[in-house]
C-alpha cells in the first residue's frame, strides 16, 4: 500500500511592523511555489498559512519523511519569500535561514518541521498545531495530557484501543539524544524529564501494539543551540492523529483550554501563557505576545487534504483566552524580574550577555 507523508514546515522569513505577522505577499509566494510543485507531481496537496511572523507550509506527498526533494522545495520557497520580504523592507527578513549552504535536509538549517508517514485509515483525521513566540517544549504538557493523562483523555480508561497507553520518544535537545518511555508504567520517569521543557522535548508518540503506529510528531529545532545566540524563538509545529486508536478530537484539543506558561514572548526572554486562537487572531502584538497556538483540523484521503477546520476559533475557547489575558497581566507586572523573565540558563542565549559584557570588568571580590 502506498503511504502518505504529511509534512508541516515553518520559518520566520519576514514580518510586518516588527515580530507581528507575515503579510499576504509572503503567503502568495508560497502558494505559487507549492501550486507549481503540485502540478509537477512532487506533492499531492498543500495548505499555506501563517501564525504570527511564521510562514507555515502544510504538504502531503508520497516521498517519505526527511525527503530531500520536499525539504529542498520548502527551503527554496522560504528563500523566494525572504527575497520578497527584503524587497518590502520587512523586519527579520530571512532570519530563520541560518545558512546559505543547503545540503538537502532542513535539520540544523533553521526552519522547524514535523513529519509523519502513515498508511491511511478509511477516515484519517489529523490536527496540525502551530505556535508562535515560544519553544518546542511548549507542547510537552498538552501532548502528555493527550496521550497519558486519564483526567484529560477519558479513552485511556474506557476505550479498549487506548487502554494500554502510548510510548513517548523524548529528545535531549542539548545532547542530541533520545529515549523512549511508555505510559502508564513509566509515567513518573517521563514527567521527570518533560517537566524541564527547555531541555527535554517530546518528539514523537507511538501506539504500543506491534507494528506500532505513529500518533504524534513535534518539531524540535532550537535556533539558539544551532546559532549559538538568540536569533528568534523556535515556534514549534506538531501533527497529532485523532480518533479510533488515538485520542478523540476533543481529547486532543482539551489540554489547550488551560493556557499554561511557556518560554518565549518578548525577545524570547519571558514566560507567558499559551493562548489558543483562530487563524485570524494569530497576530501577537501585546509585548510581542502573548504566545499563540493555532489548531487546524484536516482529513487526509488519498494523500489529499480535506479542510481545514479552524478549531480554536470555537467560542468554547473564549474562557481560555480571557484567562490567558489575565495571566499575561499578572506576569507583566513583574517587569524584568523572574518568573516573568527567564532564568539565567536560558538568558545566556538572549541579548542579555551583550549588556553584561560591559560590566564584567567592574565586578570585584566581595
Amino acid at each position: 500500500m502506498v503511504k502518505t507523508t504529511l509534512s508541516v514546515i515553518k520559518a520566520d522569513i519576514g514580518s510586518l511592523a516588527g515580530h507581528h505577522v507575515a503579510p499576504p505577499q509572503l503567503l502568495d509566494v508560497a502558494r505559487q511555489e507549492l501550486a507549481k510543485a503540485k502540478r509537477e507531481g512532487l506533492i499531492e496537496d498543500f495548505y499555506v498559512t501563517r501564525v504570527g511572523d511564521d510562514l507555515e507550509l502544510i504538504m502531503t506527498h508520497r516521498k517519505g519523511e526527511e525527503s530531500e526533494e520536499i525539504h529542498t522545495l520548502a527551503w527554496e520557497t522560504f528563500k523566494r519569500a525572504a527575497d520578497v520580504a527584503r524587497g518590502l523592507g520587512l523586519y527579520g527578513a530571512g532570519q530563520d535561514l541560518l545558512s546559505d549552504a543547503f545540503s538537502g535536509n532542513l535539520r540544523g538549517m533553521g526552519p522547524g518541521y514535523a513529519e509523519i508517514e502513515i498508511e491511511e485509515r478509511p477516515a484519517e483525521p489529523v490536527v496540525v498545531f502551530m505556535a508562535d513566540k515560544t519553544e518546542p517544549g511548549a507542547f510537552n504538557l498538552p501532548v502528555f495530557r493527550m496521550f497519558a493523562d486519564p483526567f484529560n483523555t477519558a479513552g485511556l480508561v474506557i476505550a479498549p484501543k487506548l487502554h494500554r497507553g502510548f510510548t513517548f520518544e523524548v529528545m535531549d535537545v542539548h545532547e542530541g539524544k533520545v529515549v523512549e518511555l511508555s505510559t502508564p508504567e513509566e509515567m513518573y520517569d517521563l514527567l521527570a524529564l518533560i517537566g524541564s521543557p527547555e531541555r527535554y522535548v517530546i518528539r514523537r508518540v507511538y501506539t504500543r501494539e506491534e507494528p506500532r503506529d505513529v500518533a504524534a510528531a513535534v518539531s524540535t529545532t532550537r535556533l539558539n543551540l544551532i546559532a549559538g545566540k538568540y536569533v528568534g524563538k523556535d515556534d514549534p509545529v506538531a501533527i497529532v492523529r485523532a480518533q479510533s486508536k488515538f485520542p478523540a478530537l476533543g481529547e486532543v484539543l482539551e489540554p489547550f483550554a488551560f493556557p499554561h506558561l511557556v518560554a518565549g514572548w518578548m525577545r524570547g526572554s519571558h514566560n507567558g501563557p499559551l493562548m489558543p486562537v483562530g487563524e485570524a487572531d494569530a497576530r501577537p502584538s501585546r509585548f510581542d505576545g502573548p504566545p499563540r497556538v493555532v489548531a487546524l483540523g484536516f482529513n487526509v484521503k488519498d494523500s489529499k487534504l480535506i479542510g481545514p477546520s479552524d478549531l480554536f476559533a470555537d467560542v468554547a475557547f473564549e474562557r481560555a483566552r480571557r484567562l490567558a489575558n489575565e495571566i499575561a497581566d499578572y506576569m507583566r507586572r513583574h517587569g524584568p524580574f523572574m518568573p516573568h523573565r527567564l532564568g539565567p540558563g536560558e538568558m545566556e542565549y538572549t541579548t542579555l550577555p551583550q549588556v553584561l559584557e560591559k560590566l564584567k570588568d567592574r565586578f570585584r571580590e566581595a
